[in-house]
């Protein structure tokens, strides 16, 4: 991790850069592959699958079998732990739910608005270091809530050709019936596309690697719609002499393990407490299964030892973190001083992994800065929102006047007679 002191306010642009990949470069590769899958479907996603995961599949789909089996190969505690998770999400993302009322803004013109489920939602899962089945919870449950009549789900096979036992249970307990063996740029292909046996899908969620992160935002630009732009994940900590550095530092490597390219940044007034933390640091990564990743991604991370909370808070506004962690004294007085972050930790025991797994909120957030202008994903990604209105002969006559105004100073005639030709009619009758 590197330290830096008290960096003067224009320095801090600079710093809140992340290290970012030339993802420009992965494009021309991932069009190929967008038009093997366009061009051969089915074929082109068992051909790729051998390629990429080393696996020749004799189908795409898990059998009902397959997914009858997952709950055998789990152990009872892992079952009960994900069905947990599972009810603080539900009850989180339910009340999410908007109540359609009608609002009269004259007599005579009501107007409303009501959610609509996507017809068809894809979910990527990655499989490759790790079997995220977490973020299928984080995607199924909204999805199933908001009422989404087909959901298809896309995981990469392991070299057996099978799907990792937590997925499969998981996606049974959401309802998922159709879980492709596809990964990488080409799932995303084709559920974007559709092919023989997936379905193509009107909006894609999930995360993945840079080839999955770029071939979203592709997609994104020729009218298939994305959750949001994510990337490496991150985590901002602001600490002051309160915090305990061993929980710090916990929370700090708890990202770091997700790969190489993700970055943790530490803010804090106590000098004292940087030097703990970083102790702390080295001694808790010695002890971690995947410390190589998390090492490499402590060499992209900053300890930042700044004036006080108050400049720490408008630090950590500028870069936007994904995940932010409030480790100080009074944070409850801080809580509307916080403008640009996916999503908040609060206090000593509250740790990013809680809200990864099991508290109810969703873990599928904006990174790079993106927390800036997105939110993360919620029962709302899941639907969009339609609009109506009706208006009565009364309410045309009292809004007609203002219509045929202002459509004639904009100088649409066209606009303007649709009125005229109505209130003709209303004022013979």
């Amino acid at each position: 991790m590197r330290r830096i002191t008290n960096p003067a306010k224009a320095e801090w642009p600079e710093l809140t850069k992340r290290p970012t990949q030339n993802f420009g470069d992965l494009e021309a590769g991932i069009a190929q592959t967008f038009g093997l899958v366009q061009e051969s479907g089915d074929k082109a996603l068992l051909d790729l699958t051998e390629k990429y995961d080393g696996v020749r599949l004799t189908g795409l789909l898990s059998s009902a079998e397959e997914m009858a089996s997952a709950a055998a190969e789990l152990s009872d505690e892992l079952k009960s732990a994900i069905q947990q998770a599972f009810n603080n999400i539900e009850k989180f993302h339910a009340q999410q739910a908007e109540q359609s009322s009608r609002v009269e803004t004259m007599p005579g013109v009501t107007c409303w608005r009501k959610s609509v489920a996507i017809d068809k939602v894809g979910l990527y899962i990655p499989g490759g270091t790790a079997p995220l089945f977490s973020t299928l919870l984080m995607l199924g449950i909204p999805a199933r809530l908001a009422g989404c009549p087909e959901i298809i789900l896309c995981t990469p096979p392991a070299k057996d050709g099978s799907i990792h036992p937590a997925i499969r249970y998981t996606a049974s307990l959401l309802g998922i019936e159709k879980l492709v063996k596809a990964g990488g740029a080409q799932a995303i292909a084709a559920m974007a596309f559709g092919t023989e046996s997936v379905p193509a899908v009107n909006k894609i969620f999930g995360p993945g690697n840079q080839y999955v992160t770029v071939a979203k935002q592709m997609l994104s630009k020729t009218g298939v719609a994305i959750d949001l732009p994510a990337g490496p994940s991150e985590v901002l900590v602001i600490a002051d002499e309160s915090a305990n550095p061993a929980f710090v530092a916990a929370d700090l490597l708890s990202q770091a393990e997700h790969g190489a390219d993700s970055q943790v940044v530490l803010l804090t007034n106590s000098a004292d407490l940087l030097r703990q933390v970083e102790d702390e640091l080295q001694e808790q990564l010695e002890a971690l299964p995947r410390k190589e990743f998390a090492a490499r991604a402590l060499n992209n991370s900053l300890g930042i030892l700044l004036q006080d909370v108050e400049e720490m808070l408008r630090f950590s506004n500028l870069y936007a973190p994904e995940h932010l962690i409030l480790a100080v004294n009074g944070f409850e007085e801080l809580l509307d001083k916080i403008t640009n972050a996916g999503s908040v930790f609060l206090g000593n025991y509250s740790p990013e992994s809680a809200g990864d797994y099991a508290s109810g909120t969703n873990h599928t957030l904006p990174t790079n800065g993106y927390a800036r202008a997105y939110s993360g994903v919620s029962l709302d990604s899941f639907v969009k929102k339609i609009t109506f209105q009706h208006i009565t002969p009364e309410g045309l006559q009292n809004i007609g006047n203002t219509i045929e105004v202002m459509a004639e100073a904009e100088g649409l005639e066209a606009h303007k007679n649709a009125v005229s030709i109505r209130l003709k009619e209303v004022r013979n009758v």
